[in-house]
């Protein structure tokens, strides 16, 4: 028996770009080891792992290529693109979460929790980190693992060029975001940088946008936006705040499938 693996560029509907993710139907439960292995040997920033439940929903655990994490947007866009457009999906830590067609075409829309963040009194060098002047940046907030720096204007984001080992002594996850767009229809600007859990600069991060959808709204009194990653191969993330909980909106495209000759183990 043969492992089936495929790959699909998230956030984007055009291949190359977005944010890679590869996707693993399993028949049944396997190990951690297992796992882990495999999203070692893709090397992409998240492998899902996708099991059918009796009841007809999913479950699904998500590994970088070094640990394994509690939430992940881009994979679950991916595993939902894979399943037809749709699922529910059991997690370990962050509960149900239901993706069906959005109301565009090819569009799914994701049911996320929301990610609230606090402003930080007397916050460390964030901006030496990240290559920035001290002026250009304007707050930065914290909350459930993520630091949320914000940029005084999108081209800051766009050029920051941080120090990837100062990141990490400071925090495993940062967001860089400019709230506010540079090109009509984009209301925030951002780019997350994660050495600490094995990826320098993740290319489209859904789980960054349940921190920003919040903030943004605190902001300008609004519930629907858009977001645009500027990483190298870069993404869109759609967001509307619906109290705890974001919905985030995007497309995916398949790129390739293969056939692991590894088979999983059963649990």
């Amino acid at each position: 028996m043969t492992q089936v693996i495929t790959v699909v560029d998230s956030f984007t509907d055009t291949p190359f770009t977005g944010n890679p993710a590869g996707v693993c139907v399993l028949a049944a439960p396997t190990t951690e080891a297992w796992m882990a292995s495999v999203a070692s040997e893709l090397n992409l920033a998240e492998t899902a792992f996708v099991v059918p439940r009796p009841d007809g929903d999913h479950d699904l655990r998500w590994f970088t290529p070094t640990v394994e994490v509690e939430l992940c947007g881009h994979a679950t866009l991916a595993a939902a693109h894979v399943l037809g457009g749709s699922g529910r999906f059991h997690t370990r830590v962050s509960g149900v979460l239901t993706c069906r067609p959005g109301a565009e075409p090819g569009a799914v829309e994701m049911d996320f929790p929301a990610v609230p963040t606090a402003p930080v009194v007397d916050p460390p060098d964030w901006a030496a980190a990240l290559g920035l002047a001290r002026d250009r940046v304007a707050s930065v907030r914290a909350g459930e693992g993520w630091v949320l720096v914000e940029a005084v204007s999108p081209a800051d984001v766009r050029t920051a060029v941080p120090d990837l080992a100062a990141v990490r002594e400071l925090n495993d996850v940062v967001a860089l975001s400019a709230l506010s767009g540079d090109r009509p229809g984009v209301d925030c600007v951002t780019r997350v940088f994660a050495p600490g859990v094995g990826i320098d600069e993740d290319q489209v991060t859904g789980s960054a946008h349940c921190m920003l959808a919040p903030v943004l709204a605190e902001r300008t009194g609004r519930t629907a936006f858009t977001g645009e990653q500027a990483s190298r191969r870069g993404g869109t993330v759609g967001m509307r705040l619906e109290g705890e909980r974001v919905a985030l909106v995007g497309r995916a495209v398949t790129v390739w499938d293969g056939v692991l000759h590894a088979d999983p183990p059963t649990t």
